[in-house]
């Protein structure tokens, strides 16, 4: 089992792993795997590990408007659409 980083080195990196994406958000790590098999989270995924890379500050500003729109009562295919809509 790996060490965790810092809260402090978490916010100074370009890229985050799911399970920071977790401390940062507060989101569970069930849904945010749900919303990367969706597509609705891009990431990057490197090949000497296969470990998926997340761009910090984008991923934690859709995570957020993910939640804002499923508190708005939007269905997962409407927020797809709404998500799309707004790229």
């Amino acid at each position: 089992m790996s060490r965790q980083r810092s809260m402090e080195a978490i916010l100074a990196s370009e890229y985050v792993s799911i399970g920071e994406l977790t401390r940062l958000t507060g989101a569970r790590y069930s849904t945010l795997k749900f919303y990367t098999e969706e597509g609705m989270l891009p990431f990057e995924q490197a090949e000497e590990n296969l470990t998926r890379r997340y761009l910090r500050e984008a991923t934690v500003e859709l995570i957020f408007r993910i939640k804002q729109l499923k508190a708005d009562g939007l269905s997962i295919p409407q927020i797809k659409a709404a998500l799309k809509e707004e790229q």
